[in-house]
C-alpha cells in the first residue's frame, strides 16, 4: 500500500512539472516513469491479495521487512553520504570528501584507522592531481 500511494505522489509531481502537453514536453519522461512505477505497485498488491501474513501481525512483519531490505551497513553508509552531501555545502569539497572517505573507511573496515587516513590521503590527492592539475577542472 505504502509503495502504490508513493507512486501516486509521484505521478502527481511529475504532472506537476509542467502538464503533459505532449510526448516531448519536459513532463513526459517523468509521467512515463512513474505510470511505471505505479503499474509495478499494482501489479505488487494483485500478487499479494490472498498471500498469508504468517499471523504475526504488522510490527513483525515491519522489522522483518526492515531487517530484510535495510541492513545496518546499508543504512548507516547511507547516513554518511547524506552528510557528506550537506557538508560540501559548508566546507570545501576536498574537506568533506576526505572526511567522507575517512569515515567510510574507517566503517567499513571495522575501526581501522591508520589505513583508512592512507586510503583517503591517497584518494583525495588523486583527485585533486587529476581534476584540477590535469584536467584544470575547479572542484566546489
Amino acid at each position: 500500500m505504502l509503495l502504490l500511494i508513493f507512486s501516486l505522489v509521484v505521478l502527481y509531481q511529475a504532472f506537476m512539472i509542467s502538464g503533459f502537453s505532449s510526448i516531448s514536453s519536459p513532463g513526459a519522461f517523468p509521467l512515463g516513469i512513474s505510470a511505471v512505477l505505479l503499474i509495478a505497485s499494482l501489479r505488487v498488491l494483485y500478487e499479494l491479495r490472498g498471500k498469508p501474513t504468517d499471523g504475526d501481525g504488522w510490527l513483525a512483519s515491519f522489522k522483518r521487512f526492515k531487517h530484510t531490505h535495510f541492513p545496518r551497513h546499508i543504512v548507516v553508509f547511507t547516513l554518511l553520504a547524506m552528510a557528506y552531501l550537506v557538508a560540501i555545502q559548508w566546507v570545501s569539497f576536498y574537506v568533506s570528501t576526505f572526511l567522507f572517505l575517512m569515515a567510510a573507511v574507517v566503517y567499513l573496515r571495522r575501526g581501522k584507522v591508520l589505513s583508512a587516513l592512507f586510503a583517503s590521503s591517497a584518494l583525495v590527492l588523486a583527485i585533486y592531481l587529476l581534476f584540477t592539475l590535469a584536467f584544470s577542472v575547479y572542484l566546489p
